[in-house]
């Protein structure tokens, strides 16, 4: 009997079963961190890019995470100002990915499957990946809650035909978000999902410039679903494991989430008027 979504999804919620280990990407000549499982040859890798005005270290317990699940991840904790150079952010994904592909990990008991490798990213750093993808075939990409960068993801993604998880929220077409329009032009076979309730910058981690102010407030349950999901997406695609094929299927019904088809027109919601508007119109 095949385990039901729901129970996967609450399943990977929750840390895996490895032990993860934290490393220093300096050393190697890139400012940025490492997490991988306590030992493991042949592990897959993602190399993943960190959103404006934040750092690696605001998202440490998503990598972590997907760490324990038996992956390498590794984030590059450059273009942190105000201006950053989304080319240059995408240049420093693909020198980590060459980083924990190319040497032995901790004391030389971990390493990496040059052919199960993934970019991913959140905001600026999802079209970062892109713009890194278009540089380097990997296995797949994912976009968490991408936002617009310089040069367009967009009109990147016609040339990557790569698969793609791409994760967005309610604020789906808002100006902060390019998710329609990645997911639209995206070559290769991608997945559109959003996730209820969730805010395009629910799963940053700490304290956060205008955070104070109501706005960009971590979100756990956003947090918590994202996790699954793309550690979920992760094993189905980098792992080829069917037990988590649902995440990977764009016809996958999977709680708290729906799969948007970004061909479809967009529907736009008539306004409300009240009686005494209405009673102004008949009236003329």
């Amino acid at each position: 009997m095949s385990v039901s979504a729901k129970s996967l999804l609450s399943t990977l919620s929750v840390r895996g079963p490895h032990r993860v280990l934290r490393g220093n990407l300096g050393i190697a000549g890139q400012p940025g961190v490492v997490y991988t499982p306590e030992s493991g040859l042949n592990l897959p890798a993602v190399a993943f890019a960190h959103g404006w005005l934040t750092s690696a270290e605001n998202y440490k317990s998503l990598l972590e995470h997907i760490a324990s699940w038996g992956f390498v991840v590794a984030a590059p904790d450059t273009e942190r100002g105000p201006i950053p150079s989304h080319l240059d952010l995408g240049t420093d994904l693909l020198t980590t990915l060459d980083i924990v592909s190319k040497v032995r990990l901790g004391d030389g008991t971990i390493s990496v499957h040059p052919d199960r490798l993934a970019l991913a990213g959140h905001g600026m750093g999802a079209g970062a990946a892109v713009i890194a993808a278009a540089q380097r075939r990997v296995a797949a990409v994912v976009a968490l809650f991408p936002a617009p960068t310089s040069p367009a993801a967009e009109n990147i993604a016609p040339d990557i035909d790569t698969r793609a998880l791409i994760l967005t929220g309610d604020d789906l077409d808002s100006v902060s978000s390019n998710a329609r329009a990645l997911a639209t032009a995206w070559s290769g076979p991608a997945i559109l999902r959003t996730i209820s309730g969730a805010s395009h910058n629910g799963i940053i981690e700490g304290r956060r410039l205008f955070a104070a102010l109501g706005a960009g407030r971590y979100e756990h349950k956003t947090d918590k679903t994202t996790r699954a999901l793309v550690t979920g997406y992760l094993l189905a695609t980098l792992m080829a494991d069917k037990k988590y094929a649902v995440f990977a299927d764009p016809e996958g019904e999977i709680p708290h989430t729906k799969v948007v088809d970004p061909h479809a027109e967009i529907e736009v919601e008539a306004p409300k008027l009240s009686i005494g508007t209405v009673a102004k119109l008949i009236r003329g």
